[in-house]
């Protein structure tokens, strides 16, 4: 079965098998720096190694999968003083958090830039922040890259 082809479950928690639950529990401890191994996790709620590798992957909190929302922008931009930081300042107040920046060095001044977000925290539509965007004076260009979690 490739990956493609291969279909999600919401399933209650008091139904997985032991092992998936104990997997969630290590990963958890992973997480939030309780544990600094995967041994220092498994010993800790009591599963094998093996057991936790076999579901590590497979296995997720519903939160993480709702609670991610990331997309990646690209802009072509005019390369003047402050541009990147009014960029920002535009993100920011709409509730979006930075991930990743990526601004190429300006040629005819003109720059690139990518932007991965994480829109979880978003106060409106993807479609309203892009429309703010295109209003700064300085903004020749903004497309969606890509989204997902």
């Amino acid at each position: 079965m490739n990956k493609t082809d291969r279909k999600f479950y919401l399933v209650r928690e008091d139904v997985l098998p032991e092992a998936m639950q104990k997997t969630l529990e290590a990963k958890e401890l992973l997480d939030r720096g309780k544990a600094d191994s995967v041994l220092e996790a498994v010993q800790q709620v009591d599963i094998s190694r093996s057991a936790f590798y076999k579901y590590r992957d497979t296995v997720f909190p519903f939160h993480t999968i709702v609670k991610e929302r990331i997309i990646s922008l690209f802009f072509h931009l005019e390369d003047r003083s402050g541009t990147l930081s009014q960029l920002l300042g535009v993100v920011a107040s709409a509730g979006c958090n930075v991930l990743t920046i990526h601004q190429t060095i300006p040629l005819q001044n003109r720059a690139n830039v990518t932007l991965s977000l994480n829109t979880n925290g978003m106060k409106s539509d993807i479609d309203h922040l892009l429309s703010q965007l295109r209003k700064l004076e300085f903004v020749e260009k903004v497309e969606i890259l890509g989204t997902g979690a």
